[in-house]
């Protein structure tokens, strides 16, 4: 009786062991993103996607966005976008702006986690209303001139979305050249109509966090089992949607077949 428990025991430190070391390890990749109607100016546009940062809970996640940050730093690319969860304490508020000077061209959206509108007990809201060198977005949109073309930036509040009162496609300017909204939730793309925006960027899920493979290539994703838009590309009516994977964790410190990532996207033409 006493083998199978010790040998139970060992499993169980040597699983938590790699889901601890998984955390931290992270994923840098490129990932060309065709879009409908791109305007040939905007060919090869580079944005790099971050997500979910979760500063303050601790977890090997933190030197997962630490990482990150310095190959964004390091790639320079023409936009940078955060799609919220920044925080899970107010406490690690300093650290975050370091980082976020560290980033070109860079804008925000918050999370629920930022604001606590979450079941994780380890959550506690933040006041952030300014981002410094980033721009953080609430419910309203931005444009930038790039290569002589105008591309619009629009961010979804947490709270307006949870409330189901955002209305993103409101904002988005028929005029601009190209338009990208920032949003934590992924779902939002089924709520938009057709056209609305060019490319949707979101996080929320992780990935999973804590997955089990099975089968050729597919994944038992514990912490968000219904959940339609999970990571990677998906085209729907509203717009091309990108899904990151986020950095950091929630609830445990622990990623299982989930790793953390950051993603520069570059943009292509249809």
């Amino acid at each position: 009786m006493r083998k199978p428990l010790v040998a139970l025991g060992g499993l169980g430190l040597g699983a938590a062991a790699w889901g601890q070391f998984e955390a931290g390890w992270v994923r840098l990749r490129t990932l060309d993103v065709p879009v409908p109607g791109l305007p040939p100016e905007l060919v090869g546009l580079r944005i790099v996607h971050l997500s979910d940062f979760h500063l303050g809970f601790p977890s090997r996640g933190e030197r997962a966005v630490h990482r990150a940050v310095g190959w964004t730093a390091a790639r320079q690319p023409d936009l940078t976008f955060i799609t919220g969860d920044l925080l899970s304490r107010p406490s690690a508020e300093a650290r975050l702006r370091m980082l976020l000077d560290r980033l070109p061209s860079s804008y925000a959206v918050l999370g629920n986690h930022d604001v606590a509108i979450s079941r994780d007990p380890f959550s506690e809201p933040s006041a952030l209303v300014e981002l410094g060198s980033t721009m953080l977005l609430f419910d309203e949109s931005r444009t930038v001139e790039l290569r002589g073309r105008r591309v619009q930036v629009v961010g979804v509040d947490p709270r307006a979305y949870r409330h189901r009162t955002a209305r993103p496609e409101r904002l988005a300017d028929p005029d601009a050249d190209l338009r990208i909204l920032l949003c934590h939730f992924p779902n939002v793309i089924d709520k938009l109509p057709a056209g609305a925006f060019d490319l949707v960027l979101a996080g929320h899920l992780h990935g999973g966090q804590i997955c089990l493979p099975y089968g050729r290539g597919r994944k038992l994703r514990l912490a968000h089992l219904r959940s339609t838009y999970t990571e990677g590309l998906y085209r729907r009516a509203g717009g091309v949607l990108h899904v990151s994977r986020g950095l950091g964790t929630t609830f445990v410190p622990f990623r299982f077949f989930a790793r953390p990532e950051a993603t520069e996207l570059v943009l292509s033409r249809v």
